[in-house]
């Protein structure tokens, strides 16, 4: 039989997108998405990516104990914290703040990557991180890593975020070349020159800012509806959304991460075709005052991947969690007890089911002076993308020829 639409009813199906775009947080094309949702892939496994802009100094948050030279520079700001230290191997230790990170250690599903820096060695905040989103050397504002990735795995990725970011962008078609992943085999509406046209590569989520939708309009709407299951699920799925605590922004301040993170994951738990995601979160740029100011940031952000853990669910056990940041801050304080703009850092990585989980990851350099990067920053000793590269093929099963793909630079 020909199906042939109602206009009335494409009308009453946009007016309820519509309450939920004026009560709750908005994915726009998710909506439509999830009411022709296929059945779940048990084999469906997400990758998150947790941009720290800021630059992180990771010094204060994977601490190495075991090197007097750390204590020469740091004595002044580690009083208060050094005898809270929640330990890690090979002589490290976990900032105090990071309380849930350290039980994932526990349990082997976190793993922090030491002395790691992107290809780029300025000190730009912007150009660092638009690297960094990009993945390249020379940078590409409109060819991102991950959707670079996300068309090897022939996916669809998620931006927590009103635009979508430099690395879920892309402009380009994947070449014929590409051979899928070895953990997913494409379906036909997955395939990515018909996800061009027929999905959105990226679709965007973020707390709405207007104003929630009147309660006596909700149920006039839910008696007009009670006889069409399709629009009066719609309409209770808006109903739910709305009544969840802390999903309205009041347009003045930002949503808290802990709420970001956990519609994240919810999001990745609900709908099996959503396959990556990319949350950021701001406030790192430590150059003054830093112990307070870097404890409140690794509770904020030890909250909220909690919270992103608890929006997954059963999803977490198929997840891989990112985090990095564009670089490091100086190894001694400035005059103000805080850090300046360095180089290497450091990368968390976690998940249910991650390689080398509960080991402290990487290769450290030392802190004497002639280990320092150009006399002051830590020295970096591997790439960032290294290690996104192994947990892609380790987490989706891709081959070297797609992880050259999506880092090109390190082939060259």
């Amino acid at each position: 039989m020909t199906n042939i639409k109602n206009p009335r009813r494409e009308f009453i199906r946009s007016t309820i997108a519509g309450c939920v775009f004026l009560s709750t947080p908005t994915i726009g094309a998710a909506i439509a998405h999830a009411t022709d949702k296929q059945a779940t892939d048990t084999k469906n496994k997400k990758v998150v990516w947790i941009m720290l802009r800021g630059a992180m100094d990771s010094l204060h948050a994977v601490i190495p104990a075991f090197d007097p030279d750390y204590f020469a520079y740091r004595a002044n700001i580690l009083n208060d914290i050094k005898g809270s230290l929640l330990p890690l191997d090979n002589g490290f230790a976990l900032h105090p703040a990071f309380k849930h990170l350290h039980q994932l250690y526990k349990n082997k599903q976190f793993s922090p990557v030491i002395a790691v820096a992107s290809g780029y060695r300025e000190r730009s905040h912007f150009d660092a991180q638009d690297q960094m989103e990009s993945g390249l050397n020379d940078i590409d504002h409109e060819n991102g890593w991950m959707a670079r990735a996300l068309q090897q795995y022939h996916g669809q990725g998620l931006a927590i975020s009103r635009t979508v970011p430099i690395a879920l962008r892309t402009s380009k078609e994947p070449s014929a070349s590409k051979e899928p992943s070895a953990n997913k085999e494409p379906s036909a509406n997955k395939e990515p020159s018909a996800n061009k046209n027929k999905e959105p590569l990226t679709i965007t989520w973020y707390p709405s800012s207007f104003k929630a939708a009147d309660d006596d309009l909700l149920d006039q709407l839910e008696l007009l509806y009670e006889n069409d299951e399709e629009l009066a699920t719609l309409l209770q799925q808006a109903k739910e959304q709305r009544d969840k605590p802390n999903m309205m922004s009041t347009g003045k301040t930002r949503p808290k991460f802990t709420l970001l993170a956990n519609r994240c994951g919810e999001i990745l738990q609900n709908d099996d075709n959503i396959n990556c995601a990319m949350l950021e979160v701001g406030g790192w740029d430590t150059h003054n005052n830093q112990a307070g100011r870097l404890h409140r940031q690794f509770t904020m952000l030890d909250e909220g991947i909690q919270s992103l853990q608890e929006g997954l669910g059963e999803s977490f056990k198929d997840t891989l969690v990112i985090v990095t940041t564009e670089f490091g801050r100086t190894v001694a304080l400035n005059g103000t007890a805080g850090t300046d703009h360095g180089t290497a850092s450091c990368l968390f990585m976690l998940g249910g089911n991650i390689p080398q989980g509960g080991q402290v990851l990487g290769k450290w350099p030392g802190l004497s002076q002639n280990h320092l990067f150009e006399a002051r920053d830590l020295m970096p000793t591997s790439d960032v993308r290294q290690w996104i590269a192994r947990g892609l093929q380790h987490h989706w099963g891709l081959k070297q020829v797609q992880i050259n793909t999506i880092f090109p630079d390190l082939s060259a």
